[in-house]
């Protein structure tokens, strides 16, 4: 299965793709540009600064969104004014990176060093009411995570280790019991679960997103055509198209002209639909 090209290269380095129907459709992220991209009906593309760094989006129950920034999070309104919280560490060595929400609506969104040190990285757990605790400590570089269709699991992938790891889950005792759900032949960047229990990964620096079955699988590959896949989400009206997300960051002028665009499939599978914050 080969992927379609969606965009023209708009982003450096894009990320976080997320579809939600309060939104009318597609946000995305530039991260290092620090802006949130949207796309409209009419194919246009519309782009909001909200800091240095633009790490993930996803909805609030209140309406308006969460968006992870370089050292923290801030919370956006229907209007797209964004209001930066309190930063949650100080150095200037560690960025925020990906995330996703539990079922509960709990967020969960993680960091990572610039220079990637292993081990100088968390996985942050962010309650409605914005308490914020560790739910793993000393990983390197916190990427995708999602639930599967029942939530009882979540996967994770912290890109260094090579492998997407499985958890069990409950709202009381959030992520235990880690263990390896498949070993990846690449860099294991964003990922989703489709509606089957399907686990879809991007794999960045190989131009490929990967599904693997509930039982760790590979049944299913798309080819993108550029090679620096960070992430992907089922979209459109029936949640039935695959977006995924391309990065240009360190490529040469002229080189892998596509990198930075967005790309579209139709896999054959649905996706779950995207669970909000619970902070209104």
């Amino acid at each position: 299965m080969r992927a379609t090209r969606l965009t023209d290269a708009v982003a450096h380095h894009a990320e976080g793709p997320c579809w939600w129907p309060g939104w009318g459709g597609l946000r995305w992220v530039d991260m290092l540009a620090g802006d949130v991209l949207a796309l409209d009906d009419s194919g246009a593309i519309s782009r909001t600064h909200v800091g240095d760094v633009a790490a993930m989006i996803r909805p609030r129950v209140g309406g308006g969104a969460v968006i992870a920034v370089e050292r923290g999070l801030a919370l956006a309104d229907e209007d797209w004014r964004v209001d930066p919280l309190r930063p949650l560490w100080t150095t200037d060595a560690v960025r925020m990176n990906e995330g996703g929400v539990a079922p509960d609506g709990t967020l969960y969104v993680g960091s990572m060093a610039y220079d990637q040190a292993k081990g100088a990285a968390r996985l942050y757990r962010v309650g409605a009411d914005l308490s914020v605790e560790t739910a793993l400590p000393a990983v390197t570089v916190s990427n995708g995570i999602d639930w599967s269709p029942d939530g009882t699991l979540a996967y994770y992938d912290d890109t260094a280790t090579g492998r997407i790891t499985v958890f069990d889950w409950t709202p009381e005792g959030g992520l235990v019991d880690g263990r390896t759900f498949a070993d990846v032949d690449g860099n294991p960047d964003g990922l989703t679960v489709d509606a089957e229990g399907g686990v879809w990964t991007a794999l960045f620096g190989d131009g490929r997103v990967e599904r693997r079955s509930p039982d760790g699988t590979l049944d299913a590959v798309v080819e993108v055509g550029a090679r620096q896949v960070t992430a992907c989400t089922f979209g459109g009206a029936d949640l039935d198209e695959l977006y995924i997300t391309t990065s240009r960051e360190g490529l040469d002028e002229g080189e892998d002209p596509a990198a930075g665009s967005v790309f579209v499939a139709s896999p054959g599978v649905r996706g779950k639909g995207v669970t909000p914050f619970a902070r209104s």
